[in-house]
């Protein structure tokens, strides 16, 4: 029986309800299901059209609408029961409230008692600890206080043998114990205000300053008078006395080593005092086969006294290297006028076969310490195993192996260079060699003196080679055009810089590299450039002066060229020493950039942005620039032997287009006679030859277009033969990197650009001479459709070339005038009807020009 409620619910629930979409979202999350009447976006008549699709589906509704109304029922009753039970709901959530609150109350309960008797536990452990405590600190400070007893016991007794042992010099016993006390007294720091402690602390003081006052008395008993030969010297009691020195203030030990290595190098003082002939660089042995003696006497006799961490031999010998530095730079200032690089480089060798010595015996342990505080001698970095690989079959002598080259060298000269360096550098290395460095400009010098002598030498040969390959008796006598003086300049300038770099990486370093560049310049210039074969004969002497620049070779290599059509070309000697001079500027260039990168890895820091090799560098990319362009010209001249007779031609009197014309043929056969040779010299460096190659096309293609323009007046069969000319000479170019070679090879693109851009130019001004001038609108929209840039020069120049008279001219000019003039206004404007009228009009030209290119085809 339905209650007034359920009415109102079925009242409620028979409007459709919308919730919001995030509401939506959680129900579905909640309550998943496939019933389409549970959708949100549930639709009624698409629901329905599902259930009868079809009107015979229809028959069975009575038994769907039964189905739908059990269904609605069925809700209902849920909804119903729902309903109730969330209705007692509150009154039963009301009633477990209540019950937590009561267990919450219990609980609070239970744990202030557990409070209270955790505390009540507390205060009864205190008072059972108390007096614990209690016991633990005056334990505490009853153990402190007989540990203090104790070591002032020991501070009184120990202070009282050390005066004993003093007093009898009993160092050996006096070192331990004077150890111990100096420990012990270090516990009683805080306690110097009390009387009794400040008497001993001033007791143990003066004690130290009687041992140390023992210790140097009775070394300078055993080594001063006698310098250490008395064989009665006490070694145990002096042995036992650097055991008390070691344990004193480290001053102590500084002053005891200062004064035993100055007795062992009084001697040395005299001997080689600067007023005595032992004293110059020629017996400089004799310093060091002294100290040698010196050391291995020490060794022998005196070793045992001194502790092995004292380093003593090491310091004899540091102290010996700083006298010995300082005394050879004081007579070599005296006597610097009877200093020659033999001698210089004698005493060099000498100093650093020494060095090396010392730095494979010592350790250098005294020195290192100096170095840590940025005061000892500076050491080189060893260059990066990088630039080794790809150097097995490289003739670049900066890409080989150091080490290798230092070997080689030492055998041949006696220098600095046999001495390894190590990954580490030694502080002994240059201990004493510094000395020599003011007067490295001797080694420079002499330098300056062998490299004019070498390269005066390789001009003299390197004339022989020329005369030869002018004469045709020779080829190039150098391994892929190079030539061999350039290696053996190289190879010289290694060693040069090895053996400077073991001498000096500062200054005289720079001043090396200064002088490098000198020679570098002059190898530019007097080999290489003066040799430079000449196509005109009144040029065979160049002056030069300065530095070298591209525009001075150029304008050298320019200059009465090209005036005279009759000059000789190159004969196939000349172009062999043009292309080996190329290729050996080539290998320079890339030579003294590994140079300048070795100079600056060896150099000081401080001074590797004075090392600049960028002239010379410019001075051998000047030599390189020039010779592509002496080859360049050498063909560009015959080839405009040939040009010249073009404008010579009647182009008005042909009747039909026939072969190529003997212009063309005859450029053809220079080509083919002159490039061959050129890529075969250019082998080993390919760029180079397209560069040559790419400048030529950049020098032709304008002459032809220009020559073209000369022919004047030209007919219509004339401009056809020109064309095929044209079309011949383009394929020609194209050609041109692989001309005459076995191997068919791919033009470079940037090539190939050049070379159709410049013809398609050519052979569109000839279509434009080809179509007819009337009517002068079209003629005019045809050049300028035709033409790129055109302008009033240009069509000047075709009005000229079809032979048009000035009253023709008139009209054509005008005409272009005015539709430039449009064309600048509004270019994307243009006319269908004028379009079709110059369609119809070039129809006729259009038809030649065609028959004409499957001419050309039919013939390739």
């Amino acid at each position: 029986m339905e209650t007034a409620d359920d009415g109102a619910m079925e009242d409620v629930f028979e409007g459709e309800i919308k919730f919001p979409p995030e509401v939506q979202l959680v129900l579905d999350e909640v309550f998943p299901s496939d019933e389409p009447l549970e959708q949100a976006n549930f639709n009624v008549v698409d629901y329905i059209n599902s259930i009868f699709p079809t009107e015979q589906s229809l028959a069975n509704i009575d038994e769907v609408v039964l189905q739908v109304e059990n269904r609605i029922t069925d809700l209902n009753t849920d909804v119903k029961q729902a309903v109730r039970q969330q209705t007692s709901a509150g009154a039963i959530g009301q009633k477990a409230l209540e019950e937590a609150q009561v267990a919450i109350k219990e609980l609070f309960a239970k744990i202030k008692n557990i409070k209270d008797r955790a505390e009540q536990s507390e205060q009864m452990v205190e008072e059972i600890t108390r007096d614990i405590k209690q016991l633990d600190i005056a334990k505490r400070n009853l153990t402190q206080a007989i540990t203090t007893h104790n070591h002032l016991h020991m501070l009184i007794s120990g202070a009282d043998t050390l005066t004993n042992y003093t007093k009898k010099k009993e160092f050996g016993e006096a070192a331990g114990l004077l150890q111990g006390v100096l420990n012990v007294m270090e516990q009683f720091d805080d306690y110097k205000s009390i009387d009794t402690i400040r008497d001993l602390s001033r007791k143990v003081k003066d004690l130290k300053q009687d041992l140390t006052r023992l210790v140097l008395m009775e070394f300078e008993g055993a080594f001063s008078s006698s310098g250490g030969k008395n064989s009665s010297i006490n070694v145990t009691l002096l042995r036992q006395a650097c055991d008390v020195a070691d344990v004193l203030e480290p001053s102590v030990k500084r002053e005891l080593l200062s004064k035993f290595v100055k007795s062992q190098l009084s001697e040395y003082l005299v001997l080689f005092d600067a007023s005595q002939e032992a004293s110059w660089l020629d017996k400089i042995d004799r310093r060091y086969a002294w100290v040698k003696r010196v050391l291995v006497n020490f060794e022998e006799k005196f070793a045992q006294i001194f502790p092995k961490h004292w380093e003593v031999s090491e310091r004899i010998a540091v102290e010996f290297c700083r006298i010995t530095s300082r005394e050879l730079n004081t007579i070599m200032k005296q006597r610097s006028k009877e200093i020659d690089v033999k001698l210089l480089l004698f005493a060099i060798q000498r100093t650093t076969n020494f060095e090396n010595l010392l730095s494979k015996r010592l350790s250098g342990v005294t020195l290192r310490k100096n170095l840590s505080d940025g005061s000892a001698i500076k050491s080189k970095p060893r260059g990066s195993n990088e630039e080794s690989k790809n150097t097995q079959n490289s003739t670049n002598p900066f890409l080989q192996d150091d080490g290798a080259e230092e070997e080689a060298s030492s055998s041949t000269e006696p220098t600095a260079e046999g001495a390894d360096e190590a990954k580490e550098e030694s502080p002994f290395l240059r201990l004493i060699s510094n000395c020599f460095e003011p007067f490295l400009y001797i080694y420079i010098e002499s330098q300056d003196r062998n490299l004019l002598e070498l390269l005066t030498r390789f001009e003299a040969e390197f004339k022989v080679q020329v005369e030869e390959l002018k004469s045709g008796k020779a080829s190039a006598t150098c391994e892929g055009g190079v030539l061999g003086s350039c290696a053996d300049l190289f190879v010289y300038y290694k060693k040069c810089m090895l053996q400077c770099s073991q001498l000096s990486t500062s200054e005289p370093l720079v001043a090396l590299t200064n002088i490098f560049q000198k020679y570098l310049r002059e190898y530019a210039s007097k080999i290489l450039l003066n040799n430079l074969p000449k196509i005109s004969p009144a040029n065979s002497q160049i002056s030069i002066s300065g530095n070298l620049s591209l525009s001075t070779v150029t304008n050298l290599l320019l200059k009465d060229n090209g005036k005279d059509s009759q000059e000789s070309r190159l004969n196939d000697g000349e172009l062999t020493l043009a292309c080996s001079i190329l290729t050996t500027a080539d290998y320079c260039l890339d030579t003294v950039n590994q140079l300048e990168d070795k100079l600056r890895e060896k150099v000081d820091a401080t001074l590797k942005t004075r090392i600049n090799l960028t002239e010379d560098k410019n001075a051998f990319s000047s030599v390189i620039s020039g010779c592509i362009h002496l080859l360049v010209q050498d063909l560009q001249l015959v080839c405009d032997a040939a040009l010249s007779e073009m404008p010579k031609q009647s182009w008005t009197s042909l009747e039909h287009v026939g072969d190529q014309s003997s212009y063309v043929t005859a450029i053809e056969s220079n080509v083919k006679q002159t490039v061959p040779t050129i890529r075969s010299n250019l082998s080993s460096a390919r760029k180079y030859f397209t560069q040559f190659c790419i400048k030529f096309a950049n020098a032709f293609v304008p002459r032809f277009v220009s020559n073209l323009c000369k022919c004047k007046p030209i007919g219509t069969v004339g401009a056809e033969q020109l064309l095929l000319d044209a079309h011949s000479l383009k394929t020609l170019l194209l050609e041109l990197p692989s001309i005459g070679s076995k191997v068919a090879r791919k033009a470079p693109s940037s090539y190939t650009k050049i070379v159709v851009k410049g013809m398609t130019k050519a052979e569109m001004l000839l279509k434009v001479v080809m179509t007819p001038h009337e009517p002068t609108s079209a003629f005019v929209s045809s050049c300028m459709r035709m033409l790129q840039n055109l302008d009033q020069d240009t069509i000047q120049k075709v009005v000229d070339m079809k032979g048009l008279r000035k009253i023709e001219q008139g009209p054509i000019l005008e005409a272009f005038r005015k539709q430039h003039q449009s064309l600048d206004s509004d270019t994307s404007s243009a006319s269908p009807a004028r379009s079709n009228t110059n369609h119809n009009l070039e129809s006729d030209s259009s038809f030649r020009i065609r028959k004409l290119e499957k001419l050309i085809k039919k013939r390739l």
